[in-house]
């Protein structure tokens, strides 16, 4: 089909779909709103975002430890990924499809786009450090099952199998990430997080957050685990989760959608060499 039948189709004149084109007006608009937040914004969402995740890691711990079956446990950690949809809170590898379209888009810079990314871990990080020492303290007979469960990460070589389960995990959270903003209605947007729960937490891909969780709530249990063992593993897995984020679903969805961004750029700077000359 060419541009001008696409165009004639179509309720606008755009060169791509009208899906396409919601989706990605909200994409840019969100990522706006989310780079332009104040860093402590940032953090005191990035805080809550842990704290959502380690509802779902109670879930799966708790379905874990009674039947023993990883892929059920999966399927209840997706809570967690409900609970950062409902409360419009923040998870650091959710930041990777939307704020990146609004920076391509010139509706912000890399500088607050790193400013986002450093705070958001950070926070993620201590709100689910913090959740987990409660959890740990509340449910000790869970100790043999979290142990477990971190080790399978702590003691995992560094190899291709690892490198690609941390790629797996980046993209499927940012696929998740596309698939509710593809669509208007809440009860898909929740399929969307079951899906991606049961995926992550039920095919144990590596994810730097939902993982470091587990391990944090092994050292607190007393588990043969060191913090310097966990910073070791999260590092390479922190790095293929960006990788698997941006090369398989973030790199695609903005060639697909290069004619939007590119017309928001004109709107957002529509005449640079007028505001040149105003400088002189």
């Amino acid at each position: 089909m060419s541009e001008a039948r696409r165009r004639e189709l179509g309720e606008t004149d755009a060169p791509v779909e009208d899906s396409l084109i919601h989706s990605f007006n909200r994409m840019v608009q969100e990522g706006a709103e989310r780079i332009a937040r104040t860093f402590r914004a940032m953090l005191v969402t990035g805080f809550l975002g842990g704290v959502d995740v380690a509802m779902g890691v109670i879930a799966y711990l708790a379905v874990l430890h009674e039947t023993g079956n990883q892929l059920l446990a999966g399927l209840a950690f997706s809570i967690g990924l409900i609970a950062l949809l409902m409360s419009k809170s923040e998870l650091f590898t959710e930041d990777f499809l939307v704020p990146i379209t609004a920076v391509a888009s010139r509706m912000g810079s890399l500088r607050q786009l790193a400013k986002l990314w450093g705070g958001t871990l950070f926070a993620n990080l201590l709100g689910g450090w913090i959740i987990m020492w409660f959890v740990m303290q509340a449910f000790p007979e869970w100790e043999g099952t979290i142990t477990k469960s971190a080790d399978h990460f702590i003691g995992a070589p560094f190899n291709l199998q690892t490198m690609c389960l941390a790629i797996l995990g980046g993209s499927t959270i940012t696929l998740m990430t596309r698939m509710q903003h593809g669509t208007d209605s809440e009860p898909a947007k929740i399929v969307a997080a079951v899906v991606g729960g049961f995926l992550l937490a039920g095919l144990q891909l590596f994810h730097s957050i939902l993982d470091s969780l587990l391990i944090f709530g092994a050292i607190q249990a007393g588990a043969d685990i060191t913090y310097l063992q966990w910073l070791g593993w999260f590092g390479y897995t922190l790095l293929f989760n960006i990788l698997g984020g941006l090369m398989l679903v973030t790199s695609l969805r903005v060639i697909r959608t290069f004619e939007l961004i590119q017309q928001r750029r004109r709107e957002s700077h529509p005449n640079p060499d007028a505001s040149h000359d105003e400088n002189y």
